[in-house]
């Protein structure tokens, strides 16, 4: 991947990662793993930090039931979208996902902060 002298630049200080892959392209399926290898077990983040996005094209029929992810990629939040049927659904799990990491955020801010006054 040409980009990946970038991603020490990209992985800075962040604070979540969302991938998003499209779950009928084998290859995809295999380049999860490198994703969340590279992203999330060596920053470190937590696996809660993590959201996959299974992404169906419009006109595809996938089987959004059926995918199994192979360990530890089946231990994060999964959420299939397919902005022609229902993208309001896709909307609402991402703020789920994004209140998730803001209070997050905040904890490990008030941790510090305890932790400087005493």
């Amino acid at each position: 991947s040409r980009f990946e002298t970038c991603w020490p630049a990209l992985m800075k200080d962040s604070h979540g990662v969302v991938i998003v892959f499209n779950p009928e392209l084998p290859s995809h399926l295999k380049e999860l793993e490198m994703w969340y290898s590279c992203f999330v077990q060596q920053q470190p983040l937590l696996d809660s930090q993590c959201l996959l996005v299974a992404h169906h094209k419009p006109g595809t029929a996938g089987d959004t039931e059926n995918l199994s992810l192979a360990h530890p990629l089946d231990k994060l939040r999964l959420i299939h979208s397919n902005l022609e049927e229902d993208p309001e659904d896709v909307r609402m799990e991402f703020m789920k996902y994004f209140r998730s990491i803001i209070s997050l955020i905040n904890e490990s801010r008030e941790r510090e902060e305890m932790s400087i006054i005493s």
